[in-house]
């Protein structure tokens, strides 16, 4: 299944990490990098740690933590990788496949089979997307968008128009990688749910299939955006059965038209998004 939701929960903030897989989202992405300020670094990564193994194995809810920057990274990745209930790790600021590479070989030798997700979040990075989403371990990729906008210099209108190449070249490179899409950026503006709606759907067209969120009142709306309807996914499911039963490479829809191997992609990639 694609995560629709995925929202982030502070490293240092009990409270919040106490009630976090209560919020309804598909995945948590509990963050020891930017929400946590550098003295307090060490006792997030030790609450983290001790959180990580004291939970259950989850059927349906991920759980990522958002790794530090530079010899943090390692720190990190040593204090969690064993813990049973670790879906992966995001890389904050990666750059380029290689450091995810020297990620593998250090989860490697931890006996550690976590995914790995990377953020995107310079404009060197965005160029390397293809590289960076065939390196080892790599799920899906993330645009880390507030970083990115200071490093282009770029200040988004109310369409974000100007953020149109760097989403859909993510969505492309994923693509063009075999990897999951991508699931899309965050938005800090968490009170105002009609415009989080509105841009979510617009992503969604781009060929997002899931939102980061930041506040937990974004993820209601994010699963609702990303779920299909019951009738969607009926006639998904209807269709590639048709496409099996058929077995040559065409088959009919529900209105008479034949329909290739790239339609079933898309009635697959409805049922992946189906809960």
């Amino acid at each position: 299944m694609l995560a629709r939701s995925a929202l982030y929960v502070p490293g240092d903030a009990a409270d919040k990490l106490a009630k976090a897989l209560e919020r309804g989202a598909d995945e948590i992405i509990v963050d020891l990098e930017d929400a946590v300020a550098p003295p307090a670094k060490d006792a997030a990564r030790e609450q983290v740690r001790v959180w990580l193994h004291d939970l259950p194995m989850l059927a349906n809810v991920g759980v990522w933590v958002r790794l530090n920057t530079g010899d943090l990274r390692a720190t990190d990745v040593r204090a969690i990788a064993d813990a049973p209930a670790l879906t992966g790790v995001m890389v904050a600021k990666t750059e380029t496949a290689d450091e995810l590479v020297e990620l593998d070989r250090l989860l490697t030798s931890l006996g550690s089979s976590a995914a790995v997700v990377p953020l995107l979040e310079s404009a060197a990075s965005v160029l390397n997307a293809v590289a960076i989403a065939g390196a080892p371990r790599v799920q899906r990729l993330q645009i880390g968008e507030a970083d990115l906008r200071a490093d282009m210099g770029v200040t988004p209108g109310e369409d974000e128009r100007e953020l149109l190449y760097v989403r859909s070249h993510v969505v492309l490179a994923s693509t063009a990688a075999g990897i999951a899409p991508p699931i899309a950026p965050v938005s800090t503006n968490f009170r105002d749910l009609d415009a989080f709606r509105a841009s979510t759907e617009a992503l969604a067209r781009l060929g997002f299939v899931g939102r980061a969120c930041i506040h937990p009142a974004q993820v209601a709306v994010a699963n609702e955006v990303f779920t299909p309807s019951t009738d969607e996914v009926e006639s998904a499911r209807r269709l590639i059965g048709r496409w099996e039963f058929a077995g040559a490479g065409v088959a009919v829809d529900d209105d008479g038209h034949f329909v290739d191997e790239a339609v079933i992609r898309q009635a697959r990639l409805v049922i992946a998004r189906a809960r």
